[in-house]
């Protein structure tokens, strides 16, 4: 008897370009320069990417933009999320911070920009260069979303 086996791999999987940002920005004031530098059209998206873990709720800021000309998608994203905690311990109210992250293996990258669609490496290669000439962002490079052990947290 013949066994046969068919292999869903490649249908799943979105294509998509995946850059790392590094910056001090706010995500708004980042969407901005975006728009300015790439002629991009940045807007903030009515839900942000929300992830609940061990009770914890932790929201990403998320912003959207379609490029009709090049038939592709882009997202802006958070990588971190910040959360307040408050204790009151004898009269007192203590307040902490903890940081939650979307890609948790790429920590020091503020943001991502993904780009949906069959992406051609030169057009990517010229984004980084625009996103690099911003004064405000210290650097921006391309990200094998491969090698991302949390890439399953890029898909929303």
């Amino acid at each position: 008897m013949q066994i046969h086996s068919l292999v869903l791999d490649s249908l799943g999987e979105e294509e998509y370009a995946l850059i790392g940002v590094h910056t001090t920005l706010e995500d708004y004031k980042l969407a901005y320069l975006l728009n300015k530098n790439l002629k991009t059209s940045f807007f903030k998206s009515k839900e942000d990417v929300i992830f609940e873990e061990l009770n914890k709720k932790s929201s990403f800021a998320l912003y959207n933009c379609a490029n009709n000309k090049y038939d592709f998608e882009w997202f802006l994203l958070a990588n971190s999320a910040k959360t307040e905690n408050q204790k009151v311990s004898s009269s007192l109210l203590i307040s902490s911070e903890t940081r939650t992250y979307l890609i948790p293996e790429k920590k020091k990258i503020d943001f991502f920009i993904k780009i949906t669609g069959d992406v051609q490496y030169h057009f990517i290669a010229d984004t980084i260069q625009k996103i690099k000439k911003i004064e405000q962002i210290i650097t921006s490079y391309p990200i094998d979303k491969d090698t991302l052990k949390s890439k399953d947290a890029l898909i929303f």
